[in-house]
């Protein structure tokens, strides 16, 4: 029977063209050993790498404006919300969605990830604001296997350890029995993705399974079953550094939802990295 112990790693915030790479090899030096699985934030490497956008500057469609008023308003907020049981602080939330804030939001989930992602409530595509500043919001990660091969790459090279390096995002995989879907884009075979809504909504209110997402891994092959296990211990030691979501970021400093500042996460404890061992545990007759 395997089990697993898992150590966050603690480090300054990475903000826009700093080496993540670099700040990884530094920060888990003299804590790992072979065959450990280092997982790591999608969001952390798409901030660091650049990877955002700052909604401020973006222009809404009609459509964006729709689905900001309307959509999310009124749909979200009093029919798929209760459907999918979402928290009532959430669908509250939801019936007070900002318009001006949220048609700029949806323009760019249209753009950049199409209109069943853009029909979720947020996280659409893997865009998120939430440990971001002022209007600014991450990408999902392209190259994510890519990012994952050179992580371990460097790991090895520089502290001759052979690791599994696994890319992570608290966005949720819902499983029926050994059929797991998200409703974002992930690169792991046997995860069904990118269906946006539909999946969402059926792993909502069918009460599936779910698990954060493992986005995608490099060195030793992890069944979808152990990916999904070890995103979701990852997720847990992980925590949420200043909020969930971008309400709860405003809630802890105390501003509107687009003045969080640099500073201000600067500030908080981040945890972008989690080392996970397996632990083979003996069962005695």
């Amino acid at each position: 029977m395997t089990t697993y112990k898992a150590l966050a790693i603690s480090t300054k915030y990475w903000k826009p063209n700093e080496d993540y790479t670099a700040n990884i090899v530094k920060a888990i030096r003299g804590k790992l050993r072979n065959d450990d699985i280092v997982t790591v934030s999608e969001k952390a490497i798409s901030t660091a790498s650049g990877n955002i956008i700052d909604e401020s500057k973006i222009k809404p469609s009609l459509t964006a404006r729709f689905l900001a008023k309307y959509w999310t308003r009124i749909i979200w907020g009093y029919v798929l919300g209760p459907l999918c049981q979402l928290r009532e602080e959430t669908i509250q939330r939801f019936k007070n969605y900002p318009i001006k804030e949220g048609a700029r939001h949806k323009q760019v989930a249209l753009q950049y990830s199409g209109l069943l992602q853009a029909l979720m409530h947020g996280s659409e595509g893997g865009i998120d604001g939430s440990n971001l500043p002022y209007s600014y919001v991450s990408l999902a990660l392209k190259d994510a296997p890519e990012i994952a091969q050179k992580i371990r790459a460097a790991i090895e090279q520089t502290l001759g350890i052979k690791v599994t390096v696994l890319i992570v995002d608290t966005d949720k995989t819902f499983s029926l029995c050994s059929f797991h879907f998200a409703p974002r884009p992930v690169s792991l075979e046997r995860i069904h993705s990118n269906s946006g809504i539909l999946a969402y909504i059926a792993g909502r209110s069918l009460k599936l399974k779910k698990h954060a997402t493992p986005i995608a891994v490099a060195g030793k092959n992890l069944s979808a079953e152990e990916a999904l296990n070890v995103a979701a211990i990852a997720n847990r030691t992980r925590g949420f550094g200043a909020g969930r979501t971008v309400w709860d970021m405003a809630e802890k400093f105390g501003v509107s939802l687009t003045q969080t500042s640099w500073e201000m996460l600067d500030k908080i404890e981040h945890k972008p990295i989690v080392i996970i061992r397996r632990v083979k545990r003996k069962i005695f007759a």
